[in-house]
């Protein structure tokens, strides 16, 4: 709703489609400069219309009659205004002339769309992937309030403008550093969660036009970052007498050797280590994110730091095989262990996942089938990505051989030639 609105009701005639000097009344609402027009059925004569004052001229009966039918009207206008207001809906023009009518219908927003798909999903979605809805849905209403000076708006208002002023506003975070950078694949990520929500409501039939339709998200390739074989040996060389960093580096290298995401790490318990066909322990779980089940064989340095933490004081508590880290502060304190360990890459906690499906495993000679599996993948074609990225990294490191090769037998052939 506006911070201020600007209503108004006008009485008036069209004078020029008077037939035979005998013209309806007409009253226009305005709502913030935008108006909607009903025509009352009433006839009056265009010489005893009085346009300054807005109705019929003289005190006679058939005077007194029509002017107390019209302030009857405007008070009746009024009222629908303002009962639109404590219902905390948005007065429009239109919505307001929907209500005198008795035409009005529930007209939906963009809070009532975002409300409908937080209290459906909630049980259906992780805690994680809410939480992202939850930030889109902070984002919009920035725009909304920046760009249109209002708390809310019709969803049958938003069109293709609508969209791409959506698109401009997380762009230029990107020049707001103190407000959070925000990438592009980040920001197409908000705008197709907010799609989401849209085609939600024209589905639900809220909207008769989906202002997607003609919208193509534009997401950069970008390469999945991991740590090289040398990388990770220098990850498991890291020591350091604060707790803090030496717990967060053991939840990495245990995703390095698992393939698991953070919030499954920490949800595992006892019960999720089975026998598994080969007669070895197994982990078995399912991803929070999609909810699909993994089995993976347990590798040894992961057993091991199971073993390590078998007796931990927050793991006994917790009934967990992992402690518990703020998820806030992880990525925070594995920057603090690459630059310990002379990292130049941007360490995250989702890079040990990266790691395990190429470094661990691929590069290893693991088939990408198994590789899939492990990581709970529904196509194959979202492992192929890392195979992809193996393929180029050999192409870089075969490159750099040949630089060398080509380096030393020229410095041969100059020797040779003194």
């Amino acid at each position: 709703m506006r911070a201020s609105t600007t209503f108004s009701v006008l009485f008036w005639i069209y004078a020029k489609r008077a037939k035979s000097n005998q013209t309806n009344i007409y009253v226009r609402i305005t709502v913030n400069g935008k108006k909607s027009n009903i025509s009352l059925k009433q006839i009056v004569d265009v010489n005893a219309w009085d346009a300054k004052n807005q109705k019929m001229k003289g005190s006679g009966a058939a005077s007194r009659k029509l002017n107390l039918e019209l302030a009857r009207i405007k008070s009746d206008i009024h009222r629908c205004y303002q009962d639109l207001k404590q219902e905390l809906r948005l007065p429009s023009a239109e919505l307001v002339k929907a209500r005198y009518l008795g035409e009005d219908k529930r007209i939906y927003t963009l809070r009532d769309i975002f409300e409908y798909h937080n209290q459906t999903m909630a049980h259906k979605l992780s805690k994680g992937t809410m939480g992202k809805f939850e930030t889109t849905q902070k984002y919009v209403f920035v725009y909304v309030t920046e760009k249109y000076k209002t708390s809310d708006m019709y969803l049958k208002n938003l069109d293709y403008k609508f969209i791409i002023g959506f698109e401009s506003l997380l762009g230029s975070y990107r020049s707001r550093p103190s407000q959070g950078e925000i990438s592009n694949n980040v920001a197409m990520k908000h705008i197709q969660r907010l799609k989401k929500l849209v085609t939600l409501a024209y589905h639900l039939e809220w909207i008769d036009r989906n202002p997607f339709v003609k919208f193509k998200l534009k997401f950069e390739k970008k390469e999945r970052e991991f740590l090289s074989k040398d990388e990770l040996q220098r990850v498991l060389g890291f020591n350091s007498t604060i707790g803090r960093l030496i717990v967060v580096k053991d939840l990495f290298i245990f995703s390095c050797y698992t393939g698991l995401s953070y919030i499954d790490i920490i949800e595992l318990s006892s019960d999720n280590i089975v026998i598994g066909i080969d007669g070895n322990q197994w982990i078995m779980t399912a991803r929070t994110k999609t909810k699909i089940p993994v089995k993976i064989p347990l590798l040894p340095k992961a057993n091991d730091l199971i073993k390590k933490y078998k007796s931990h004081a927050r793991t006994q508590n917790s009934g967990k095989l992992m402690p518990k880290i703020s998820n806030q502060k992880l990525n925070s304190y594995l920057k603090e262990i690459a630059d310990s360990c002379g990292l130049k890459k941007n360490l995250t906690f989702h890079m040990a996942r990266h790691t395990f499906a190429t470094t661990v495993t691929l590069s290893n000679g693991v088939p990408i089938e198994t590789v899939s599996k492990l990581l709970g993948h529904t196509r194959i074609a979202t492992t192929q990505i890392y195979a992809r990225v193996i393929e180029r990294k050999v192409s870089e490191d075969m490159n750099k051989l040949r630089s060398v090769i080509k380096d030393r037998d020229l410095k041969i052939k100059s020797n040779e030639i003194n």
